[in-house]
């Protein structure tokens, strides 16, 4: 178990320190997060928190995990490892799949 989390479910007008607040009602924040949209700066419904121990987090995750916040359920559980690469569209670069670029 880690002690960073996911949160999904969260309302469009939470803010970081809201989170951190709810949170820290269930043991100590290292840190907490709120994923916005980097084109129009609008919260993207998810966020993580950072919790102080293994014990802390599991604390809550079971005491918010399907709670509900200004009308949405709360997803709380472990967050995964961030994926370091990203596959598919090559965006022009290089030539299409299954086929060679000069048409004639």
């Amino acid at each position: 178990m880690g002690n960073k989390l996911y949160v999904g479910g969260l309302p469009y007008s939470v803010t970081e320190g809201q989170l951190e607040e709810i949170f820290s009602q269930h043991g100590t924040v290292q840190s907490a997060r709120v994923i916005s949209d980097k084109f129009t700066g609008r919260s993207r419904g998810f966020g993580f928190v950072e919790m102080g121990s293994d014990e802390e987090a599991q604390k809550a995750i079971q005491a918010l995990n399907g709670t509900e916040l200004e009308g949405r359920t709360l997803v709380v559980n472990e967050a995964r490892p961030q994926e370091r690469t990203r596959t598919g569209g090559g965006g022009g670069r290089g030539p299409r799949p299954g086929g060679s670029r000069n048409r004639w």
